[in-house]
């Protein structure tokens, strides 16, 4: 794969918001914006469109999805087909409502509710082993940041999250760097130049994994308040491969200008590569 010519991923997390009938229309908006008529999305574009809603609402918005360019995914998962875990979701039962995806590892289940590094990894090889692609959150808190421990962190994040998982099994992954100072935070906000730079050290280590090949191969979003006004700036640059969209992908519009900016971006490096 050339350098800098991966498909682009435009992922709406939508967290514990919506109602029932608000995650429909939201879906549908975002369903009928990215149609043909609507956005003019090529096949050669190389860019995909996906929406996390709540578990309760899966079922919902994957009727809307179904025969649309934008594909389901979930927020999360427990790493065990079935069992006595009251109030978990597995892999099976993903598969079985339509998901193509799962977000593993993000911030705030890290910060939030405890999840260490080997839990994640073992949600990463249980996801993939079933059939589910897998986004891995990886990122550091601003006082990591500050302590300059941001490479380690990463580091760390990435050796413990992806350990003993199967070469064979990357195709279906993809990491998104999600600076936890910059998510939802009005005062702090990762600049594009150090999106860049933390994506280049992932993909670094990720070589140091698994090679080179596997490395370029690799989509790399960004998460941290992507908004339609920074969207342009953050996926032009080399290395950054799409965006993990929380808050702007609870308005359709704003969800929409993103995605088209995505179109733009890997347009405009198509032609010049």
């Amino acid at each position: 794969m050339k350098r800098d010519l991966r498909q682009k991923f435009v992922v709406g997390n939508w967290k514990m918001h919506t109602t029932a009938t608000e995650a429909m229309q939201l879906a549908r908006a975002v369903v009928d914006g990215i149609g043909i008529d609507g956005m003019g999305v090529k096949e050669d574009d190389r860019v995909f469109v996906m929406i996390c809603p709540p578990f309760p609402y899966l079922a919902l918005v994957g009727e809307i999805l179904k025969g649309s360019r934008v594909l389901l995914g979930a927020q999360n998962l427990y790493p065990e087909k079935e069992g006595a875990f009251t109030g978990e979701v597995s892999p099976t039962m993903l598969l079985d409502l339509g998901c193509k995806f799962v977000i593993l590892g993000h911030s705030e289940r890290r910060h939030k509710l405890g999840e260490s590094d080997a839990f994640i990894n073992h949600k990463v090889r249980v996801a993939l082993a079933a059939g589910l692609d897998v986004i891995l959150c990886v990122g550091e808190t601003l006082e990591q940041r500050k302590a300059n421990q941001t490479e380690a962190l990463l580091d760390r994040q990435l050796t413990c999250g992806l350990a003993d998982v199967p070469a064979d099994t990357l195709i279906r992954l993809s990491i998104a760097y999600e600076p936890v100072w910059a998510i939802g935070n009005l005062e702090h906000h990762a600049t594009p130049q150090q999106a860049q730079d933390a994506h280049a050290v992932i993909r670094r280590r990720f070589a140091q994994m698994f090679g080179e090949k596997s490395a370029q191969a690799l989509a790399i979003q960004y998460g941290g308040s992507v908004k339609p006004d920074n969207a342009a700036a953050l996926l032009c640059r080399d290395g950054v491969d799409g965006a993990l969209v929380g808050g702007a992908s609870l308005i359709a519009d704003q969800f929409l200008a993103i995605v088209l900016a995505a179109i733009s971006a890997s347009r405009t490096k198509r032609k010049s590569a």
